[in-house]
């Protein structure tokens, strides 16, 4: 039953926060290139989807709140999409196209300027992934990536794509990278919640825009992804 309640007031409140984001867009784009007051309502939902379960945020002292990243996160379910939001960062999301036909969520990701790709045409959707992502870049505006393309079935870090680090490499950009846990035992297979299940969201500390400039590409991936795969075990085993 109080899974229920939850469920309807998400809908009212997503409802009411998507009106007043639109309205936020409509207000303040002609000087508000970065839509940082549109990031700030969407983090504000975010972090309230949250706020009914334990949580531990680790890492935050790695932050350059000024700074731009490219942000690398290993992806469990959509609930990983909230978890970011408690990074204090404006950052944009490159998501399969798909998922703007999401209710809801699609038309929050088309307000906040996030970016779609068509993952059956991989060389455009690159193409477009560098272009719109080295023009939110350009704006002082992180860009979030998962890099394994798709999200994890056994909740494990599994090979990256190389994507996310051609554009840090091409936008001259430091690259962040962020381990979740927990988000996929938010909701369980029946859709009720878990109340009591923990998220944990810990920030490593980025590899600096000339370190990612002088690397190649590969290099560079498999090493971040060693990085986050020794943090998620650090995380599993609670240190």
């Amino acid at each position: 039953m109080l899974s229920i309640l939850y469920y309807i007031w998400l809908t009212l409140y997503c409802a009411v926060m998507l009106v007043i984001s639109v309205v936020a867009l409509a207000v303040t784009y002609p000087f508000q290139k970065s839509r940082r007051i549109v990031h700030e309502l969407s983090r504000w939902l975010a972090q309230s989807f949250l706020l009914a379960f334990p949580r531990r945020i680790e890492g935050l002292e790695h932050v350059d709140r000024k700074g731009r990243y490219v942000i690398v996160l290993n992806h469990q379910s959509m609930v990983d999409i909230v978890a970011l939001y408690f990074v204090p960062l404006n950052f944009r999301w490159v998501s399969k196209r798909e998922v703007f036909r999401i209710p809801f969520i699609g038309q929050f990701l088309l307000v906040h300027g996030d970016i779609p790709i068509d993952r059956g045409h991989a060389a455009e959707a690159m193409e477009q992934m560098l272009r719109e992502g080295k023009l939110w870049l350009s704006r002082g505006v992180s860009v979030s990536v998962f890099p394994e393309g798709t999200r994890s079935r056994d909740g494990e870090i599994h090979r990256f794509k190389a994507g996310a680090f051609t554009l840090a490499k091409a936008a001259g950009v430091a690259v962040l990278p962020v381990v979740l846990d927990g988000t996929a035992r938010v909701i369980r297979p029946n859709r009720l919640f878990a109340w009591r299940q923990r998220v944990t969201v810990k920030v490593l500390p980025p590899i600096p825009a000339e370190e990612v400039v002088r690397s190649e590409t590969h290099e560079l991936m498999d090493s971040v992804r060693e990085r986050m795969t020794a943090a998620l075990a650090k995380i599993r085993k609670g240190e």
